[in-house]
């Protein structure tokens, strides 16, 4: 293989990292998205299956109400419904896919830009060569 057809396959090869390191930052800010809805809009839970009148429930980062434990001696629907493990999960979830897709991205592009600097490094050798002879 030619090293011009190589360095285009390694090319091809980085940009697909750095696809993925943005596809996985994508997800990222998806999971960080979906921990802001849950954390910040109100909701509502049925007090039995098939309820026509549901409990109208404050969110979680802005009611002055206890947590899901206080809620179940007290049977309060609302804090039994939503707590914030499942925030903090769906937060925790997104630090190592966050992780992975900053270093792939950071090594899509840090090929990229090596690969083009070398070919622009290499086509001045060969002008400064050709001036010589």
């Amino acid at each position: 293989m030619r090293s011009r057809e190589y360095d285009l396959d390694f090319r091809e090869k980085a940009t697909r990292t750095r696809a993925w390191g943005i596809g996985l930052l994508a997800v990222a800010g998806l999971l960080w998205v979906w921990c802001a809805v849950l954390l910040v809009t109100p909701y509502s839970v049925d007090e039995e299956p098939g309820d026509d009148y549901p409990v109208e429930c404050e969110s979680r980062l802005f009611t002055d109400r206890g947590t899901a434990n206080e809620g179940l001696q007290r049977s309060d629907h609302c804090q039994n419904e939503r707590d914030w493990p499942e925030a903090l999960a769906v937060l925790g979830l997104s630090v190592p896919v966050s992780v992975v897709g900053v270093a792939l991205f950071t090594s899509g592009s840090l090929s990229c830009r090596m690969s083009a600097h070398s070919e622009a490094m290499r086509e001045l050798d060969r002008i400064a060569d050709a001036r010589k002879a």
